[in-house]
């Protein structure tokens, strides 16, 4: 998957690229696997600029998603509000080394 304006760069780059339009459960499941591709790079992101630059590609993936599915911001964040008061949000810093069955459990 690609951005709307690479074929553009490419051509102006003077190379012929070969492509094809998905059809919509493939565009669904090719931004999922885009969103983690971006992952991997905010990841091995090493400067505050490259991980901000990914977290935008990632995000921009996440509202094409959303808008693909019928999903408003507003319910995405009416969700996020519902779940984090369930569980919790990642303020704390909190990391889970392991866990162990409590004896008569």
């Amino acid at each position: 998957m690609i951005r709307d304006k690479i074929l553009e760069i490419i051509e102006d780059a003077g190379e012929k690229p070969y492509w094809r339009l998905l059809n919509k459960k493939e565009y669904l499941t090719e931004i999922k696997k885009k969103v983690l591709e971006e992952a991997k790079e905010l990841n091995q992101a090493k400067t505050k600029k490259e991980t901000i630059s990914e977290m935008v590609d990632i995000q921009e993936l996440i509202d094409v998603l959303s808008l693909k599915l019928g999903l408003k911001k507003a319910r995405v964040k009416k969700l996020q509000r519902m779940k984090n008061k369930k569980r919790g949000g990642f303020e704390k810093k909190l990391f889970l080394m392991k866990t162990e069955t409590k004896p008569g459990k």
